[in-house]
């Protein structure tokens, strides 16, 4: 009897000892260092697979926890389509030369948070139709609303958000980058840009409780929407909305991830047709909380080295100059500051972040033309090579201290700061 209580007590030993080691084994620490002499506020980390020793965790997922016992909102994202995710990516605080542990505990089921970045995209194929939710569209260079007779996009394209701001890419052709101003953290609905009969309407040009579209675009290529110039010649990607026919052969567009803080939005176009040449552009458009903005990254394949990329910023309602700022080592800032909302309402500052070691200077569209009422930064881009930059938003509605340029200027230098440092990442 006393032989099986002593086996029995060995047993319970060593499943306690094996649970112990088990428990350990799927607990990973990580340290973030800000050595930086300011504050970092939702500063964007992300973490490779790679570097997590992901294997001996087998099916698991990580759940990121705080040296306080707090869970920290994270997301997981497969952004080569393999079905399984690459990335880990979350926003935190560190205070100036900061550093913090946190803990990545392993667990079966994929962990949700509350949503505070989005993708909204809906379509239909015929006009008899009601729009649907979609990831995914292929646009040829005769589906325009001009060719069609009818508007096949849900907002003429996908609109992409976070708690601060909201912006929307018109994929029916004009590829210009649009604006809408936020009044609440929460996420607008659903069903902005369609009517009760699930057709596309227009009905975000009107105050809603969360906001509304606040800036006129035209011919311009809206807040970070880009082009070319080659040899003096302005090269608009896509055409207006008075054209039948794309120069763009083929537009692929897809969502790349949608979650709790990040979301992402991929383009892919197919043999671009100027008098310049023929181009290939990749594009993806990311956002997460926080930011009054997004970034963008673009490629273009089938440079000579005699263009440059420009990206524009919408003057239309607005005769101010543009401001420019060689403000450190990493980026320049191009803004403007006006009631340069619709009808000339509301104050709203606008402003591009941009590469210095690519930065050449801006210009000037023309009054009148397919690429116009716009400022341009000129950028030097490189054939094949990803070029990356930022575009800024802050309406008076969405804090109405943005009313005072010195604040605005001041949330754009704090930003621009935010950007630059570089946080310290250690895995063990």
């Amino acid at each position: 009897m006393k032989q099986k209580i002593v086996k029995l007590s060995v047993l319970i030993l060593v499943f306690i000892f094996f649970t112990k080691c088990e428990k350990q084994t799927r607990l990973t620490q990580i340290t973030l260092t800000n050595n930086s002499s300011i504050n970092l506020k939702d500063k964007p980390i992300t973490i490779l697979k790679s570097q997590l020793n992901y294997n001996q965790f087998d099916s698991l997922f990580p759940l990121l926890i705080s040296s306080k016992g707090d869970t920290i909102p994270s997301q997981l994202d497969d952004l080569d389509g393999d079905d399984s995710w690459d990335e880990l990516f979350f926003v935190i605080d560190l205070k100036a030369n900061e550093e913090v542990n946190y803990s990545l505990q392993w667990i079966k089921q994929e962990p949700k948070f509350l949503k505070k970045t989005s993708v909204r995209f809906g379509k239909r194929l015929s006009i008899k139709e009601r729009v649907k939710p979609s990831l995914t569209e292929t646009l040829l260079a005769n589906d325009l609303p001009k060719s069609l007779g009818f508007q096949r996009y849900q907002t003429d394209g996908p609109t992409w958000e976070n708690d601060k701001v909201a912006f929307r890419h018109y994929l029916d052709g004009r590829n210009a980058k649009d604006l809408f101003g936020k009044k609440t953290a929460i996420i607008s609905p659903e069903n902005v840009g369609i009517n009760k009969n699930g057709e596309v309407e227009d009905n975000y040009h009107v105050m809603e409780n969360w906001g509304r579209d606040i800036l006129s675009v035209g011919n311009s290529l809206g807040i970070g929407g880009y082009g070319l110039l080659s040899e003096n010649k302005l090269l608009r990607l896509g055409v207006t909305a008075n054209d039948s026919v794309n120069n763009v052969e083929t537009t692929n567009f897809n969502i790349g991830t949608e979650g709790s803080v990040r979301s992402m939005l991929n383009y892919q176009y197919k043999n671009w047709k100027t008098d310049g040449g023929i181009y290939n552009v990749e594009e993806t458009t990311t956002i997460w909380p926080g930011i009054y903005g997004y970034q963008n990254s673009v490629k273009i394949s089938g440079i000579k080295n005699n263009e440059n990329l420009v990206v524009g910023l919408v003057n239309i309602n607005t005769e101010k100059p543009l401001q420019e700022i060689y403000y450190n080592d990493n980026f320049v800032i191009l803004y403007t500051h006006d009631k340069q909302t619709y009808n000339n309402e509301w104050w709203l500052g606008m402003a591009l972040v941009l590469p210095k070691d690519a930065y050449l200077g801006f210009m000037e569209a023309p009054k009148k033309g397919t690429l116009s009422n716009t400022f341009l930064a000129k950028l030097k881009i490189e054939d094949s090579k990803e070029l990356q930059y930022f575009a800024i938003a802050c309406w008076e509605l969405s804090d109405k201290r943005f009313v005072e340029e010195s604040y605005f200027l001041k949330y754009l230098k704090n930003t621009v700061d935010q950007l630059t440092v570089e946080v310290l990442i250690k895995i063990k």
